[in-house]
């Protein structure tokens, strides 16, 4: 077997954050105060995710050959994530997020995906033999969605459970779905990814029937604090979340994802796997940032042994 147990298809990108009062208008300028920059990307933070809950993993993607590039190799270096197919390009640069917050903690926000428009399905098919070695294979939509399609077609092929985050959410041609063994939506991206309005009426176990139409195995419906339901073709289970007090949710989702992927690899049932991942997805609310907040192996299991 790889080296891998896990493979990522993902993006990274850096944050660079600044606090205002409130938000400048058109052509004015603000004293602005709390500068902070960061490693993002929701692959990236699912595959530290993954590492930090002691599962090998390797991210494949495209950042560029610049300082941006490097805050990512020193950042998987210190977390022990596997950057062998983790390809470095000089054609574009690394992907940049702009985030202004105001005193309220409303937020503007401008994003280049720079390198990661680069990310092609040939640099999946370059990391065959790292997914065959593989217990799961995982994948977002900060990707090309080509590639997020490459990477779900092949991880079946070479027998991994194959795991989309349709996040962020946009239609999906609908040949990706009879790949995708595990589809995790939260109640709007449920309704996008089937072309209706965000704030639908429909009934979230509809929603989550039709997609099981398309192809997908297993939808797993994220409702936040609410936790998870897991819906089958023939079954429907429903998995709670733990009460915390909320700090800051923006990791949930990724810390949802790379513990579910996590306890999958490591051959947990599939309900043991969701019930990790909304504790993951809890703990990582209880302090601010993204990559502070993503729980490390004996936090998860300490919260996981409280019930």
């Amino acid at each position: 077997m790889s080296v891998a147990r896990v493979a990522v298809a993902g993006s990274f990108v850096v944050g660079l954050t600044l606090r205002s009062d409130r938000f400048p208008v058109a052509g004015e300028t603000i004293l602005a105060r709390d500068f902070d920059l960061g490693p993002g990307g929701k692959g990236s933070n699912q595959a530290v995710q993954v590492a930090r809950l002691g599962v090998e993993v390797q991210l494949i993607g495209v950042i560029g050959d610049d300082d941006f590039g490097r805050i990512g190799t020193d950042l998987y270096r210190d977390e022990g994530v596997g950057t062998d197919h983790l390809v470095t390009t000089a054609e574009r640069n690394t992907g940049v997020g702009f985030i202004m917050l105001d005193a309220s903690g409303d937020n503007r926000i401008l994003l280049d995906p720079g390198s990661n428009e680069e990310f092609a399905p040939h640099h999946v098919q370059a990391a065959r033999d790292a997914i065959a070695g593989c217990s799961v294979v995982m994948t977002q939509l900060e990707i090309p969605a080509e590639t997020a399609r490459e990477a779900m077609e092949l991880g079946k092929k070479c027998g991994c459970i194959t795991l989309l985050n349709p996040a962020p959410v946009r239609p999906l041609p609908p040949e990706i779905f009879p790949h995708i063994d595990l589809l995790t939506p939260n109640q709007t991206e449920a309704r996008v990814l089937l072309g209706i309005s965000p704030d639908d009426e429909t009934p979230d176990l509809d929603l989550c029937g039709r997609l099981l139409e398309l192809g997908v195995g297993t939808v797993i419906l994220t409702r936040g604090a609410d936790g998870a339901v897991i819906v089958a073709p023939e079954t429907t289970t429903e998995v709670a979340s733990a009460p915390v007090q909320v700090v800051d949710s923006t990791g949930a989702g990724d810390a949802f994802n790379g513990a579910l992927a996590a306890a999958l690899a490591n051959g947990a049932p599939l309900e043991d796997a969701v019930r990790s991942g909304t504790r993951a997805g809890a703990l990582a609310c209880t302090k601010l940032g993204v990559i502070p907040a993503l729980p490390f192996k004996q936090q998860l299991d300490e919260l996981l042994a409280a019930g």
